[in-house]
C-alpha cells in the first residue's frame, strides 16, 4: 500500500484491485465551463500545462462549443494553438457538432469527445433535441473524426439519475453504450452528473453494460460528482468491478448548469490520495496537481472544494512535550 497498512486486514481482497489506473483530467474543460467569470487565456494555458507536467496523460483542455452558449471557453482555438503539448500527453477537446470538429481539426487536435445523455428530458434541456436526434447528430461527428484518424471519447451523462425524470433504467444505459461502441468511440465515460449513484448501483450498471451489453471493460471510464459525498466510495466500487479509467477535475472544479444541486466533479487530488492509499499506480504527482489547483483557485479569487488541496499532505508534527499537553 502507498501509505502503509494491509488491505487484507480490512477484508478487502487486494487481488481484486487493478495495479494501475488512468486518471483522465477534465478540470480545464468540464470545470472551467461552469465558472461565472471568464478565466484569462494565460491562466488556462498555465493550468493545462501544469497538469500535464504533473504526469496526467489525458488532459481535456477545452470545448469547441459556440461561444454564445459557453463564453468561458470562447478562446478554445487560441488555447489549443498556444498550449505547449507535452510528449506522451493527449489533450482531448469536446466537439458538440461538425462545426466544432472542423474548428478542432483546424488547430491540430488529435483527440475529441462527444456528449450524449441517457434521458430525453436532460437531452432536451441541454441540446434542445431528443435522445434519438442527439445520437443522429453525433453520428457524422464520430464518423468524420474516425476518418481523420482522431481518438474519440463518448460521454453519456445522467447515467444513474436524471434531475427531471428520476432514476434511469440500466437497460437503457446498456443499449446506448452498445450503440456508441458500435459507432466507433474508443472510450465511453459514464457520468453520475447529479451525484446520486451509490456503490451498489455503480456495480449494477457496470455489470449490465459489460456483461449484458458486451462493452469491453477496458473501454469504459467512470465520471463521478460528489454532490452527496459518495464519489470516492463509487470509485472503489468501480475498481472492484475492474474499471481502470476515472475522470476527475483538479480542485473539484465543475458542476452542471442543467442539473439543479449538482456540485463539482470528484477532485483529482482526492482521487489520487485514495488510489495511492490502495497501492494503485497512476504515474501522477499529487503535489503538482495540488499546486495547479491552488493556482487556479487564486486566478478565480476563491478556494476550490477539493479536500486534499485544502488539507495538503499529512505531516506529523512530532511528539508533544509534557508541558504542552492540555
Amino acid at each position: 500500500m502507498g501509505r502503509g497498512g494491509s488491505l487484507s486486514s480490512t477484508g478487502l481482497d487486494p487481488s481484486r484491485l487493478p495495479r494501475a489506473v488512468t486518471v483522465y483530467e477534465v478540470g480545464p474543460r468540464d470545470g472551467l465551463q461552469n465558472e461565472g467569470a471568464v478565466v484569462p487565456l494565460a491562466a488556462k494555458r498555465a493550468f493545462v500545462e501544469a497538469l500535464a507536467r504533473a504526469g496526467l496523460r489525458w488532459v481535456e483542455a477545452t470545448s469547441f462549443v459556440h461561444p454564445k452558449w459557453v463564453p468561458q471557453l470562447a478562446d478554445a482555438g487560441e488555447l489549443m494553438s498556444s498550449v505547449e503539448r507535452r510528449p506522451g500527453t493527449r489533450y482531448p477537446v469536446l466537439v458538440p457538432n461538425e462545426k466544432g470538429l472542423e474548428r478542432a481539426l483546424g488547430v491540430g487536435c488529435d483527440a475529441v469527445a462527444v456528449f450524449l445523455a441517457a434521458s430525453d428530458s436532460f437531452t432536451r434541456k441541454n441540446t434542445n433535441a431528443t435522445m434519438a436526434e442527439a445520437f443522429a447528430r453525433a453520428r457524422p461527428v464520430i464518423e468524420r473524426a474516425r476518418a481523420e484518424g482522431l481518438w474519440v471519447r463518448g460521454y453519456l451523462s445522467v447515467v444513474w439519475g436524471c434531475p427531471y425524470e428520476g432514476p434511469v433504467p440500466a437497460a437503457r444505459v446498456r443499449d446506448l453504450c452498445r450503440d456508441l461502441i458500435a459507432l466507433g468511440v474508443d472510450e465511453l465515460s459514464l457520468g453520475d452528473t447529479i451525484g446520486v449513484a451509490t456503490p451498489g448501483e455503480v456495480a449494477r450498471v457496470v455489470e449490465e453494460v459489460v456483461g449484458a451489453g458486451g462493452v469491453p471493460l477496458e473501454r469504459l471510464a467512470l465520471h463521478f460528482h460528489d454532490t452527496r459525498g459518495t464519489a470516492l466510495a463509487n470509485v472503489l466500487a468501480g475498481l472492484l468491478c475492474g474499471v481502470t479509467t476515472y475522470d476527475a477535475s483538479a480542485g473539484g472544479l465543475g458542476g452542471c448548469p442543467y442539473a439543479p444541486g449538482a456540485s463539482g466533479n470528484l477532485a483529482t487530488g482526492d482521487l489520487l490520495f485514495l488510489l495511492d492509499g490502495l497501492g494503485i499506480e497512476t504515474g501522477v504527482d499529487i503535489e503538482q496537481v495540488r499546486a495547479a489547483a491552488l493556482a487556479m483557485g487564486e486566478a478565480l479569487g476563491r478556494s476550490l472544494p477539493g479536500r486534499y488541496d485544502a488539507a495538503g499532505p499529512f505531516r506529523p508534527q512530532g511528539p508533544v512535550a509534557a508541558g504542552d499537553r492540555p
